[in-house]
C-alpha cells in the first residue's frame, strides 16, 4: 500500500516564501516610486499656481513683484519673499509650502530683465526641487541652481 503524506516539503516552501519575498519588495519599491511622482506632481502644480499669481500682478501693476527687497540676491526662496506681494495683494490664500517635509524654502525665484529706478522686474523663473532625478525638464535654462532640477519662467 502507497503511503501518502499531507504537507509540504522544506524547499516548497522555502520557494513560496522567495517569491512571497520578492514580490513584496517590488511592491514596495514601486509603491515609493508612485508617492514621489505624486510629490513631484504637486510641486509643478504649486509652481503653476505661483505662475498663475504672478502674472495676475503683473497685469495689475505692469510689472512683476520685487522679492529682494533692495538686496542684490538673484536667487530667492518664494515663501517670505513673495508673501506680501502674492497673499496680502490677494492673488493667493496662502504660499504652497512642500507636499514631503514641508521643508525650508521649496521653491525659488529668480527676476530677470530688471530696469528702471526703481528697479522693476518683467521676467522670472520659478524652480523646485523635485525627486526624480530624471525630472530636470526646465525652460530655464542656466539659471537653477542647488539642486533645484525643475522650473518654469514667464510666457
Amino acid at each position: 500500500m502507497k503511503q501518502t503524506h499531507n504537507g509540504y516539503t522544506m524547499i516548497e516552501l522555502l520557494v513560496v516564501m522567495t517569491i512571497i519575498l520578492i514580490l513584496g519588495t517590488l511592491g514596495f519599491i514601486a509603491y515609493g516610486y508612485a508617492n514621489a511622482s505624486g510629490r513631484d506632481s504637486r510641486r509643478k502644480s504649486d509652481i503653476e499656481q505661483l505662475r498663475s499669481a504672478l502674472e495676475f500682478y503683473r497685469s495689475d501693476n505692469g510689472f512683476y513683484p520685487d522679492p529682494s527687497s533692495g538686496s542684490s540676491a538673484s536667487f530667492v526662496a518664494v515663501d517670505s519673499a513673495l508673501h506680501d506681494a502674492i497673499v496680502t495683494g490677494g492673488y493667493m490664500s496662502q504660499l504652497p509650502s512642500d507636499p514631503k517635509d514641508n521643508v525650508a524654502n521649496p521653491y525659488k525665484i529668480i527676476l530677470t530683465d530688471g530696469r528702471g529706478t526703481p528697479m522693476h522686474y518683467y521676467g522670472y523663473c520659478l524652480a523646485a526641487k523635485l525627486e526624480s532625478s530624471a525630472a530636470t525638464n526646465s525652460n530655464c535654462s542656466t539659471a537653477l541652481t542647488e539642486d533645484y532640477n525643475y522650473g518654469v519662467k514667464n510666457p
